[in-house]
C-alpha cells in the first residue's frame, strides 16, 4: 500500500526496554520525512500507565497513558524486560481497542509478547526474540510462530530484536511509500539488510507444518540439543511419526537435520565471530572440541581453525 497521507503513529514504550530498540523504531520515521522532503509520519510516545518509564540506559519517557490516547494509524510497541508484569488488564484492553479500530500494530523485542498476551496476534504469523522462542511457542499456541528476523502478517508486524526492527521499519515504509524511499533511508543509515536465516521455512517449501515446528524447537536449542523424544513430546506426536515426516518431506532423519542446523550456525560463528573455537563448540551443542572438529571437518572438508584462517585472510585481502 502506498499513500501520500500522514501516518499518525504511537510508540508505546514499556519500562526496561533498551535505547537501541526505541531508536530503531522511531528514527526511520524521522528519516522518511527528511528523505521525502515532507511529513509522511507524525508520532508521539505513550506509556502503559500515568507514570513515566525508564529505559535500560537511564533515559526516561514522560508519562502519557495509552488509554488516554486518541485513534492512531500505527502502533509500535517497544518492550524489553518484565513484560508480563506490565501487561495489565487495562493495557490489554487499550491494545484491543486500538487494534479493533483498524490500526496496524507492530511489536519489537518484547513487544510481540505484549501483543500475544492481549490476544491481537491470535491467528497471525509472528516472531519473537530467540531467547524466548520456545517459551513463546508454548504459551501462545494460537500464534503461528516463525523463526525469522521479522514477520509481517496482515496488519501485524513483529521483530525479534533491535537490528531486525530497522529492517521491519524499512519494509513498512517501503510498503507505504515505495522501495526507493526505503532504499534511500537504508543508504543514509549505511545499513545493509541481513539475508533471511538459512533453513527457514520460507526458504525450504518442502517443510510440512510439523517439520517446520520441529525445526523451530531445534533452532531454539542449538547449544543444548534436545533428544528426539523431547521434540516429539513437545509437538504431541510420536518419535516414529516425526521420523516419517522428516524422511517424507526433507529426505533426512530429524537427527541429521538437527546436526546440519548446528553446523550451519557453527560455520557462521567460525567465519564471522571472534569467539574462541571451544566456545563456538559449546554454543552449538558439542561436548568437546574434538567432537566439534570431527563433525565440522566431515561437513565442510576443513577444520574450524582452517576455515577461520581462510575467512580472516580474505577479509585482510579485501581491506
Amino acid at each position: 500500500m502506498k499513500s501520500a497521507e500522514i501516518t499518525h503513529t504511537t510508540l508505546l514504550v514499556l519500562d526496561g526496554c533498551n535505547t537501541l530498540t526505541l531508536a530503531a523504531a522511531v528514527d526511520p520515521l524521522r528519516a522518511a520525512n527528511r528523505q521525502a522532503g515532507r511529513a509522511l509520519y507524525e508520532w508521539h510516545f505513550a506509556t502503559p500507565t500515568d507514570r513515566p518509564v525508564q529505559l535500560t540506559s537511564g533515559l526516561q519517557i514522560p508519562a502519557a497513558a495509552i488509554h488516554k490516547m486518541p485513534v492512531t494509524d500505527l502502533l509500535i510497541i517497544v518492550a524489553g524486560f518484565a513484560v508480563e508484569a506490565q501487561t495489565t488488564p487495562q493495557l490489554t484492553a487499550s491494545l484491543r481497542r486500538i487494534a479493533a479500530q483498524g490500526a496496524t500494530v507492530a511489536g519489537i523485542d518484547g513487544g510481540p509478547w505484549v501483543m500475544a498476551r492481549a490476544g491481537i496476534l491470535d491467528g497471525h504469523r509472528a516472531t519473537s526474540h530467540w531467547e524466548d522462542f520456545e517459551r513463546f511457542s508454548q504459551q501462545f499456541p494460537a500464534v503461528e510462530l516463525i523463526n525469522t528476523r521479522y514477520e509481517v502478517s496482515g496488519k501485524r508486524l513483529t521483530s525479534a530484536g533491535a537490528a531486525p526492527a530497522l529492517e521491519m521499519m524499512l519494509h513498512l515504509i517501503g510498503d507505504r511509500h515505495g522501495a526507493a524511499l526505503a532504499g534511500r533511508i537504508a543508504t543514509a543509515f549505511i545499513f545493509d539488510p541481513a539475508p533471511p536465516r538459512p533453513q527457514s521455512r520460507a526458504q525450504n517449501p518442502r517443510h510440512s507444518r510439523l517439520t517446520a515446528r520441529a525445526q523451530q524447537r531445534m533452532e531454539a536449542a542449538l547449544d543444548a540439543p534436545l533428544r528426539l523424544r523431547e521434540i516429539a513430546a513437545g509437538l504431541g506426536v510420536s518419535e516414529r511419526a516425526l521420523q516419517q515426516q522428516f524422511r517424507m518431506h526433507l529426505g533426512v532423519t530429524p537427527q541429521a537435520h538437527y546436526l546440519a542446523l548446528r553446523l550451519a550456525q557453527a560455520e557462521r560463528m567460525v567465519r564471522d565471530s571472534p569467539l574462541p573455537l571451544n566456545e563456538v563448540a559449546l554454543a552449538t551443542g558439542f561436548g568437546s572440541p574434538a567432537a566439534f572438529s570431527r563433525a565440522f571437518r566431515a561437513r565442510f572438508r576443513q577444520s574450524p581453525s582452517q576455515m577461520r584462517r581462510g575467512a580472516h585472510g580474505a577479509q585482510q585481502a579485501n581491506f
